[in-house]
């Protein structure tokens, strides 16, 4: 392989080897990170599932390829472990939408009210809230609430209105979007399903309402993975992050896989920018510095660490046969 090389002629993928062993760290990558930080981890995956397998390690530093909250995640599960975040500016605009005070607020003014909230959020939020979910988790989770329960779904309207749609439970739904799902054009997907006639579209929950109709299958990046492993055809149109298309491809190089296309059909509106603000060269400088570091009180930590761990006992829970088991149409993964 071709040393990647910069900061005055460094080969940045032998540098991060050897801080690797040397610093006893463990790299962990999300799907919509670039393919080269991709190839070089040590787990890629969805957020929740990263913090996890990182846990279950002896690592002494967790390397998190990602944005800042899946680091925050990986703190509070690991708070005896170093956690970097090669950019600490890589943030997401469903955290910053969702503010801790006026979270807060909104809680206080609804007190007959649990709040749900996607994981999808800062450590503070976590905080403030009674259960986290995930995209897969959350449908499983809302079938234990009792029916009068009223609930507080933050911060994504596109999962929570896809959730209330598919469960018919009402819930307050907090009105904060991802940037990179709310891009995608209908217009445009159409032109693009009638190019390729019969290929089925796959989409994260996380997009509006007028693409989740168009989609053969919903689910997490895992779960939109999985599909693609699993399905008949050679054509898939794919809409979500498109950095996920790297795993596809590498694990079925003879499918096609196209991105769903932006409002003019070929921008790059669809890329997460706060994902594409980690690079090898900080990559590189974060494990030769150990910095910059994710610190969390502890105090907070315990009290985001609560709705996580509301979330997995529940996530875990046998709740009915109808609940069980992947089926088209049904978030799954992390």
């Amino acid at each position: 392989m071709k040393p990647v090389t910069n900061l005055a002629g460094v080969d940045l993928r032998a540098e991060i080897d050897r801080l690797r062993k040397e610093r006893n760290a463990v790299i962990l990558a999300h799907y919509y990170q670039k393919p080269e930080i991709q190839d070089l981890a040590d787990f890629v995956g969805d957020s929740l599932d990263l913090s996890r397998k990182a846990q279950a390690t002896d690592a002494d530093v967790i390397a998190f390829c990602g944005v800042r909250f899946m680091a925050e995640t990986a703190k509070i599960l690991s708070p005896e472990k170093i956690v970097i975040l090669p950019d600490m500016d890589a943030g997401c605009s469903l955290e910053d939408s969702c503010q801790p005070d006026e979270f807060a607020a909104f809680r206080a003014a609804h007190p007959d009210h649990i709040a749900l909230t996607y994981i999808n959020c800062s450590a503070a939020v976590k905080a403030l809230s009674d259960v986290i979910v995930t995209s897969s988790s959350a449908e499983k989770i809302l079938a234990q609430l009792p029916a009068d329960q009223k609930i507080i779904f933050g911060p994504d309207r596109n999962l929570g209105g896809y959730l209330s749609r598919k469960t018919g439970r009402e819930m307050l739904v907090w009105p904060g979007v991802c940037i990179v799902h709310e891009a995608f054009s209908e217009t445009e997907l159409m032109k693009l399903k009638a190019q390729h006639p019969g290929a089925p579209v796959v989409a994260h929950p996380e997009c509006p309402p007028v693409i989740l109709d168009h989609a053969d299958y919903i689910g997490s990046t895992r779960g939109i993975l999985e599909y693609a492993m699993a399905m008949p055809g050679d054509t898939l149109i794919v809409a979500t992050e498109p950095h996920i298309i790297h795993q596809m491809e590498k694990a079925l190089p003879d499918k096609h896989f196209i991105g769903a296309p932006g409002a003019d059909g070929n921008c790059n509106c669809n890329i997460c920018p706060y994902m594409a603000m980690n690079t090898l060269e900080k990559l590189y400088l974060a494990l030769r510095d150990l910095t910059p570091r994710i610190e969390i009180e502890e105090g907070l930590r315990l009290k985001a660490k609560k709705s996580l761990d509301a979330m997995l006992a529940m996530a875990s829970a046998t709740v009915g046969q109808g609940d069980l088991g992947p089926r088209p149409g049904v978030v799954t993964g992390d």
